[in-house]
């Protein structure tokens, strides 16, 4: 770079007359300007060529050469550059040396000096000559730097081009992924929600039924020793208006018996006798008297899947939770509509029951269905959408009973569509399926004898002591 710049501003000497190029050389030399004498015309036409910052010529040397190639030259030098030449006059002698001078019109710029002059003169003019010349490579690199920036900035609008091509399609891609993963966080979200309140739900079930479960217990206790006062007033009293009292405490405490095993068959606690148990038998069961307690505004359907296998469960239990399903339907379509009981093979969903063999037994209704709010609820104890005339225990009996039977039981209802009870049930079969055992069988007491009794509750011990010394045993 630094020898390019030294070679551009090199000042070229053609004087062929004489010593005045080397003394010229010289002069400027002494000031620092690098200069180069030429031997010939086509030796300082060359050296413009390869680049120079000025030229001094002597106008002698100009008589009689060919400067087309000089001409041609400084016709195609560039727009930015206008090359100086210094041009040394001496007197005018004749035509020849006018029409010499008449020439130097055609170089350009020109600068020309009479003859003779000083050494200031010289260097004023080259110098002049050399500024001038700096200048056009100053406006060289602006516009080289203009070429680069434009070259640049075509370069950038291709990119820009090329960008806007795909941007279209990038923007979509990425809306896709975004709306992909926004769809997977309100699926995550979702699915956290309702396992949240399943899980809300299911301790929810599980404190009621431990509750309920001990306050039926209790209230079992208490009916035992009312049921088994009236039943020894029964045997032993001889006033019969003692003992038609004694028969209508008797009957409601049969009553309150009823609910408590409502009670405990939701908490879980009932006694079942679970057995393997044929689902066409148990709808053949329960079909006459569905079909009697609905009436003839009610179209009734079952259905039993081609391959259903026998589930586990209680009979009695089961017949009994179909009945109180299809009362409820009942209750459900004043208008009438349709009723149906089928049963198939299922899986159920994840989280509901662990894995294994299941029944699904659904009862469907074409009622006028429940709000969402109220479907959570209604298998607890004592809710009811039928105001005083139900108890509320007819479903939280059929959930228990389920969940006890090792399945469970759930409820989908829609307002004006309809509402469908599942009752899941485990396929018979296995070791654990086998049939109880038959309890130890008492042996009937005719006579008096010493009797042991084991209970915790204190009434209920002493209400059985009572009972049996009145009828002349020994008890401890």
């Amino acid at each position: 770079m630094h020898r390019n710049k030294l070679h551009e501003e090199r000042i070229l000497i053609f004087a062929p007359i004489g010593r005045d190029a080397e003394v010229m050389a010289s002069v400027l030399q002494r000031d620092g300007l690098g200069c180069e004498v030429a031997t010939d015309f086509a030796h300082l036409a060359s050296a413009i060529g390869e680049g120079a910052g000025a030229a001094i010529l002597a106008e002698e040397a100009l008589h009689g050469v060919d400067v087309a190639a000089l001409h041609a030259w400084l016709g195609r030098q560039a727009p930015w550059s206008d090359f100086p030449f210094v041009v040394l006059l001496g007197k005018t002698i004749g035509l020849q040396q006018g029409a010499a001078r008449a020439r130097l019109g055609d170089l350009g710029n020109v600068i020309l000096l009479e003859r003779p002059l000083n050494a200031q003169t010289l260097r004023s003019a080259t110098v002049s000559a050399l500024r001038a010349r700096r200048r056009q490579y100053q406006a060289r690199d602006v516009l080289a730097d203009r070429e680069r920036t434009a070259a640049s900035l075509q370069h950038s609008r291709q990119q820009l081009v090329a960008l806007n091509e795909t941007l279209e399609s990038r923007i979509e891609e990425r809306t896709r992924a975004l709306a992909q993963a926004n769809d997977r966080l309100m699926n995550e979200i979702i699915e956290r929600e309702r396992v949240q309140q399943a899980m809300a739900q299911y301790q929810k079930m599980e404190a009621v039924g431990r509750l309920t479960g001990g306050i039926a217990h209790d209230f079992n206790n208490l009916l035992n020793v009312v049921q088994g006062s009236m039943d020894l007033i029964l045997l032993m009293s001889k006033d019969e208006v003692a003992k038609g009292r004694a028969e209508i405490a008797r009957k409601a405490c049969q009553r309150g018996g009823k609910l408590t095993r409502q009670l405990l068959a939701f908490a879980r606690n009932q006694s079942l006798d679970l057995r393997e148990t044929d689902i066409g038998a148990l709808f053949d069961g329960v079909r006459e008297l569905v079909s009697t307690s609905l009436g003839s505004r009610i179209r009734l359907r079952f259905e039993v899947e081609g391959d259903c296998p026998p589930v586990l469960a209680d009979a009695n239990q089961m017949e009994m939770a179909l009945l109180n399903l299809a009362i409820n339907a009942r209750d459900a379509m004043q208008d009438g509509g349709e009723l149906v009981f089928v049963a198939a093979c299922g899986e159920p969903s994840p989280g509901f029951l662990p894995a294994g063999d299941y029944v699904r037994i659904a009862v469907a209704d074409s009622g006028e269905g429940m709000a969402p709010d109220l479907v959570p609820k209604v298998f607890e104890p004592f809710f009811t959408t039928k105001g005083v005339k139900g108890t509320g225990l007819g479903l939280s009996q059929v959930y228990g009973m389920a969940q006890q039977s090792g399945g469970g039981a759930r409820i989908f209802s829609e307002p004006g569509v309809g509402t469908t009870v599942e009752i899941w049930l485990r396929k018979a079969g296995g070791e654990e399926d086998a049939e109880p055992a038959a309890p130890a069988r008492i042996p009937a007491v005719r006579q008096a004898a010493r009797i042991l009794i084991v209970e915790d509750d204190d009434f209920v011990r002493e209400s059985m002591v009572s009972s049996l010394e009145a009828l002349g045993h020994t008890v401890r």
